[in-house]
């Protein structure tokens, strides 16, 4: 009965701007699924997404959404990617004339596509019904039902508060936002007993209040995995990045018992990004977001561990066991281990710049600050492609977007696709030569003091936002002493350990060592952590999938 229950009230919507068609879809539709389905049709991409928000605040369930493509003020791909921020769970199709294939087929990349229907469809029974039966039951497979939101209580210029919203935020966690001097934010605080003197609060979706959490506590509440399902592995994969993700992904598929460990949130630089493209097969672009969640999803469909807030602090050998140790001092171990943990940004030297971070000092693109930005003159430091995707992004609603570059021009370190990008952009400017010398403000960002590098002439400018991104520094302090390293912190791996064609000190093996491969026998490295990498995300995920190949080597001759 109560699947039943849930059925009677699971949505199929339509929506097409010819009333007649709009009638016989709907017919069509009523005439299968009526009795187990609620067929409910729009003749706008307006009217659709109202009736989409009225369904998501009754707490009712979307099935399938099918829209037409040719609609006046909102064709059926931009009424789809709304429907997405509604219901990302509903199945996707676009009915489209024979004509119009091309564009069907280029939503696949900007909407997650799921089917394109050539109209007409008839007869229904062979070119409609089996394709929404295989939809329906792929929805009803997965994980469909509504996630109640949790609640985060917070100073709007507080560091502590925006790394609590941009953890859940990158880990894919539905939370509303209140501010703690709002109404609604006060009540809140007094229902937990709470005043605003301990901020952050979170209240998680079963109305558990956490007071200042830790992100270990944090994950842990809101239904992320963090404790490892056994003490032994085939592949421990250490880092949630493109390169982390894709060996998981490829190592769980091809049958290692795989967990990829993750300190903060899958995707890392690459997640934060707001449009990437420049990655195989995304013509369109895809957000890191977007990227991040569906090779996330897709290694938990082969079969790999995710876990999330788990700090990596040690990495030991145990005769053919690799041990690796936590921050709490548990410990699991495998036969292979794969290094992906990426980089970080440098952080700026600059005065005031420490004590404002996260009060409008931010690293990286926190888009979660985003739509606080908007009609505000924002500043991004920073000359490479992580900085030209924030500066395109942002410029969409900021009243100005500046690029401080210390460099002569951006063509030594942006691709060239971008730069033509920000030269057309009206709102974007670069000042290379420059660079920041000082940050202040009391409990934000208020002023920036900038300085030309060839003359040393200073200029003081207004400034509530700024965002770095100034270099990348590898996150391996962790490994020091355990694997060989460079001066900078960047992990060695295959030839660059044998450039005098002697192995490493300590190897025993009497091969040296794979392409990936670091001085201890396996112990691979991939992506943005390895000496000499390219920092790019197509190759950091062929590194992850080679980084596997390596592993079913080493694993067969050991």
């Amino acid at each position: 009965m109560a699947q039943a229950a849930d059925a009677a009230r699971t949505v199929i919507l339509t929506v097409d701007d010819d009333p007649g068609v709009s009638r016989a879809v709907a017919r069509d539709l009523r005439r299968r699924y009526g009795e187990s389905y609620r067929i409910v049709r729009a003749e706008s991409g307006e009217s659709a997404l109202e009736a989409l928000r009225e369904l998501k605040l009754r707490g009712d369930l979307v099935a399938v959404i099918l829209a037409d493509y040719r609609m006046p003020q909102m064709n059926g791909i931009e009424f789809l990617e709304q429907a997405l921020d509604v219901y990302p769970g509903a199945r996707r199709v676009l009915l489209t004339a024979y004509a119009d294939t091309n564009a069907a087929i280029d939503a696949i990349n900007v909407v997650d596509l799921d089917h394109y229907l050539l109209k007409p469809w008839d007869p229904p029974e062979e070119k409609l019904y089996p394709v929404l039966d295989d939809l329906l039951e792929a929805w009803r497979c997965s994980d469909h039902r509504p996630v109640p939101a949790t609640k985060v209580v917070g100073h709007r210029w507080s560091a502590r508060s925006s790394d609590v919203r941009e953890f859940l935020a990158r880990n894919q966690v539905p939370y509303r936002w209140y501010s703690a001097d709002e109404p609604e934010g006060q009540r809140l605080l007094a229902a937990a007993g709470q005043d605003a003197q301990r901020l952050p609060l979170v209240i998680t979706a079963d109305g558990t209040p956490l007071v200042q959490p830790e992100a270990p506590e944090l994950a842990a509440r809101v239904g992320l995995a963090t404790t490892p399902a056994a003490d032994f592995y085939d592949l421990v994969v250490i880092g949630g990045g493109p390169a982390g993700l894709g060996a998981a992904v490829y190592g769980a598929s091809e049958g290692l018992r795989t967990v990829l460990v993750e300190r903060s949130a899958t995707g890392g630089q690459a997640g934060q990004s707001s449009r990437i493209e420049n990655y195989l097969g995304f013509p369109d672009g895809v957000s890191g977001g977007q990227l991040t969640d569906r090779a996330r999803r897709q290694a938990s469909k082969f079969g790999a561990e995710i876990l999330t807030a788990r700090e990596v602090t040690g990495l030991e050998i145990n005769g053919s066991a690799r041990v690796v140790r936590f921050s709490d001092g548990s410990a699991i171990a495998a036969h292979s281990v794969i290094l992906a943990t990426g980089v970080s940004y440098r952080q700026l030297e600059a005065p005031g710049t420490t004590d404002l971070t996260g009060c409008g000092v931010f690293y990286g693109s926190a888009l979660t600050e985003a739509a606080s930005c908007q009609g505000h003159d924002v500043y991004i430091v920073g000359g490479a492609n992580s900085a030209g995707q924030a500066a395109m992004y942002l410029a969409r609603g900021a009243k100005s977007v500046t690029l401080l570059v210390r460099g002569e021009s951006l063509s030594a370190s942006m691709s060239y696709y971008l730069i033509q990008q920000i030269e057309e952009s009206p709102n974007i400017s670069v000042r290379c030569g420059t660079v920041v010398e000082a940050a202040h403000g009391g409990e934000h960002l208020e002023q920036l003091t900038l300085r030309d590098v060839g003359s040393g002439a200073t200029e003081l400018v207004d400034a509530q936002w700024m965002f770095v991104f100034i270099g990348a520094a590898p996150l391996t302090d962790w490994l020091d002493g355990t694997v060989l390293r460079d001066e900078h912190g960047f992990i060695l791996a295959g030839p660059d350990l044998t450039p005098d064609g002697r192995p490493p000190a300590g190897w025993e093996l009497d091969r040296p060592p794979y392409h990936l491969e670091t001085s201890i026998p396996g112990v691979f490295v991939a992506g943005d952590a390895r000496a000499e990498s390219a920092k790019r995300v197509a190759s950091a995920v062929g590194e992850g999938a080679m980084a596997v190949m390596l592993v079913h080597r080493y694993l067969e001759q050991s």
